[in-house]
């Protein structure tokens, strides 16, 4: 059992604030991904809870204990770091048993502990090989295993696959995912990847410039974002925001054009956010909607997105089907899907409702 307690963290290197007051609970057996740009402080975050650098403020509980003045090798978490951090000179079996051992393991527990964990992992092949002799993916499960065979109440992954290539990302993120299922242990994932965080985490927490935006579910942060930050920052291509304004069940673009999305808050100025998935485009100009001009298409096969420039520079992205490409450089209207629109204030980027 792990639940984790954030209560008011704060972390300042000399004067400047990289924490501003972070409150959050994490639930026993939860994967939780930590998301949001370079620099957010997620991975900063991630060490306070290890216990590798001090807090500035603020109280961390795991299990209900007070876990600020207790040591690393104290609080039953184990970290993967972003750089595999594996000792070149000893092989996969000694780089595995090196932690077990500094806990006082006898040989008999050390070994029961590498045999499940490379039976876990796929890696039985290659205890006997160094480092330098195993792929970048290889590597990265070593470093999963020597966490594993520590039996922590909480993993730490901190951007574990960013130095793979695609096709590896994908490969380890399903070992990652899988190995969660059969520990059931409390995961807690660090990623700049929005598509990493998608697909893996039972919760995410999208963090921007040291402070949470949101928390919620992947399917909670992408069909209601919180804000335009979330809002363009979750979902692949990224949502499109137009600047509009209300008149009675439409909302009307600067440069010409509307669309009707039904009832509408009592605001003047807004902002519509519009997902690849709402939009309509049609070669035939007029009727509800908006001009654009068509920039490229991506082909991917089962479907593509097509790239439409605004009369105001504004890009919008439309998902068509793999047979309804559209020529660069011409002219469509796009309309949207009313009940698939999302409003957010012009003034601060608050959600409004729907």
């Amino acid at each position: 059992m792990a639940q984790l307690s954030l209560r008011g963290i704060k972390k300042s290197f000399r004067n400047v604030d990289v924490l501003h007051g972070i409150d959050l609970e994490i639930g026993d057996r939860e994967f939780v991904v930590f998301v949001g740009p370079s620099g957010c402080g997620k991975s900063t975050l991630l060490r306070l809870i290890a216990g590798l650098d001090p807090m500035s403020g603020g109280e961390f509980l795991l299990n209900g204990k007070r876990m600020n003045d207790v040591p690393p090798s104290r609080r039953g978490i184990a970290m993967v770091f972003q750089s595999y951090a594996l000792y070149p000179h000893m092989d996969v079996y000694e780089n595995m048993a090196f932690g077990a051992r500094l806990m006082g393991l006898d040989k008999g527990e050390v070994e029961a502990r590498i045999a499940e964990a490379a039976r876990m992992l796929r890696l039985e092949p290659l205890l006997q090989r160094k480092p330098r002799e195993l792929s970048g993916g290889q590597r990265q499960r070593v470093a999963i295993g020597r966490a594993l065979v520590r039996k922590p109440q909480v993993f730490l992954l901190d951007e574990p696959l960013s130095n793979l290539d695609a096709a590896l990302r994908s490969e380890v993120r399903l070992e990652i995912a899988r190995l969660h299922r059969q520990i059931g242990g409390t995961m807690i994932y660090v990623t700049h990847d929005q598509v990493e965080a998608m697909t893996l985490a039972d919760k995410i927490v999208v963090m921007n410039a040291g402070r949470i935006e949101q928390v919620g579910s992947p399917r909670d942060l992408y069909e209601t974002p919180a804000n335009t930050f979330v809002a363009t920052f979750i979902g692949s291509p990224r949502m499109t925001l137009v600047d509009v304004r209300c008149e009675g069940e439409r909302l009307v673009l600067p440069n010409g054009g509307s669309v009707h999305v039904g009832a509408l808050p009592d605001v003047g100025e807004l902002k519509l956010g519009l997902r690849s998935d709402a939009v309509r485009l049609s070669r035939t100009a007029g009727g509800d909607g908006f001009a654009g001009q068509v920039v490229y298409t991506e082909y991917l096969g089962d479907n593509a997105y097509v790239y439409v420039r605004l009369a105001d520079g504004t890009l919008v992205a439309a998902r068509t089907g793999p047979d309804d490409l559209f020529e660069p450089d011409h002219m469509v209207t796009i309309s949207v899907e009313p009940g698939s629109v999302h409003l957010f204030s012009a003034g601060d980027g608050r959600r409004l409702v729907p």
